[in-house]
């Protein structure tokens, strides 16, 4: 049959029309996509860039937080608290802040690469004390560097660009150690070695195998030494036993570099916790120091922290500062430009002036004084409650922190059943302990150790 001519003409329905008009676009969008490369795959890969573990440290402190237990108790983390588990902003930083508020001509303008000026030059005062030749020879250089941290890496990676007595140039760091510092002198591509520091047995000084180590350490090695509270295990060698430490070091011709983080926070005498770097400065050594003003000022968040430099005492000591100093500043150029100020204002305010730098000792007193007592009492607890083993160590050991002897099984009992976080190696913060919760502790720690035997 024929059609109409209707039906010839007639438009194509509305489903015809979008079939018709959908082909030629989908048709462009193939050709396109044939044209367009894949994306590049990142040049960061899994075995290129590895997921790195978390800080165990931090990662305690986040599990802390986590716990919402009313009786939990934070071992783990070494800063100051008071006896009501509180940070506490010491009274004279107070002051000196109150100090920097009121000053008319305070500013935010960069300090030079080296620092403030007046924080570096009581800082060496500090560390060296006010009437150490080696300041009045003009023997020292000094910079402003982020908190201790911040001046260890400095020392590191002066030592690793200059420092060359030798082809190995091996660091050694006591057994156990801060363990930042590995890092820190992996980063400039310094090999490392332990030297034994904690006996497990005395839960004290392996000060024969130190010793030891020391002798058969190849010359030129660098020497890291914790200038007092020894962190993690508060194990500080006597004043006879450093002398020997110094002999040794000299004989062997090793170079000494001192990180002190605690002076005055350990016995709350400024001159005593400085006693070993004044030490092996009045023997003449050339040695560094990094020094931290995190713990005995509070100023944990502030990150106010000094590097110095001392030379021997030789006819072109002068010369060696100078130039010494000059390269130091290069390398501050290159990673900071130039440091924090708040913190070293403090700081400063505080070193620089008598009435406040006694209310300073005063507020060390206080600090240390504390822990000191937080020592005897748990010890005395321990020895009521019979629990085995010996504790002594406790109070033998100083500063912030104590290695109690308790396992990585008792340590991980103590937090499951009383909510008691400290590191693995047992090490805890003794200012985490006040007489509000030192019963609790005392109790969970007697228990762990009786059903772990």
């Amino acid at each position: 049959m024929r059609r109409s001519p209707a039906s010839l003409t007639s438009p194509p329905s509305s489903a015809q029309n979008t079939q018709t008009t959908q082909k030629p676009s989908q048709s462009r969008l193939s050709q396109l996509s044939s044209h367009i490369s894949p994306m590049a795959s990142t040049s960061f890969s899994a075995d290129v860039v590895p997921q790195a573990p978390e800080d165990p440290l931090f990662g305690l402190m986040a599990a802390y937080r986590r716990d919402t237990d009313p009786n939990k108790v934070d071992l783990g983390i070494g800063a100051y608290r008071d006896n009501n588990a509180k940070p506490w902003v010491l009274p004279v930083v107070k002051k000196a802040d109150e100090i920097l508020r009121n000053d008319p001509n305070l500013n935010h303008e960069y300090l030079p690469i080296a620092g403030l000026a007046d924080f570096t030059s009581a800082s060496q005062k500090l560390v060296l004390g006010a009437d150490s030749p080696a300041i009045k020879e003009k023997r020292v250089t000094s910079l402003q560097t982020i908190s201790g941290t911040g001046a260890v890496h400095l020392g590191a990676l002066f030592l690793s660009k200059f420092y060359r007595p030798n082809q190995q140039r091996t660091v050694y760091f006591s057994d156990p150690t801060w363990p930042n510092h590995f890092q820190i002198f992996s980063n400039v591509q310094l090999p490392y070695l332990t030297y034994p520091y904690f006996d497990k047995e005395t839960r004290g000084l392996d000060f024969d195998g130190f010793i030891n180590t020391l002798n058969n350490a190849a010359e030129g090695s660098i020497i890291v030494l914790h200038a007092c509270a020894h962190n993690p295990t508060g194990v500080d060698p006597t004043q006879e036993q450093w002398k020997e430490i110094a002999k040794v070091i000299k004989e062997r011709k090793l170079f000494p570099f001192f990180d002190t983080a605690y002076q005055g926070f350990a016995s709350g005498d400024l001159a005593r916790d400085g006693w070993a770097i004044r030490y092996f400065v009045e023997q003449g050594f050339e040695l560094v120091i990094a020094q931290s003003y995190a713990k005995n000022f509070g100023l944990y968040g502030e990150r106010a922290g000094c590097f110095h430099f001392v030379t021997s005492p030789t006819s072109d000591a002068d010369s060696v500062t100078a130039r010494v100093a000059s390269q130091l500043a290069i390398l501050q150029r290159s990673e900071i430009s130039n440091p924090p100020a708040y913190g070293a204002r403090i700081a400063s305010t505080v070193l620089n002036n008598p009435e406040l730098f006694a209310e300073w000792e005063a507020n060390l007193r206080e600090m240390s004084g504390r822990i000191i007592a937080m020592r005897k009492a748990l010890r005395s607890k321990l020895e009521e409650l019979g629990t085995p083993g010996t504790w002594n160590h406790i109070t033998d050991q100083i500063g912030m922190f104590s290695f109690t002897g308790l396992t990585e099984k008792q340590v991980l009992k103590l937090r499951e059943d009383s909510h008691i976080y400290m590191t693995k190696n047992g090490r805890i913060s003794m200012a985490g302990l006040n007489t509000h919760n030192i019963d609790y502790f005392a109790k969970a720690v007697d228990k762990a150790v009786r059903e772990t035997q």
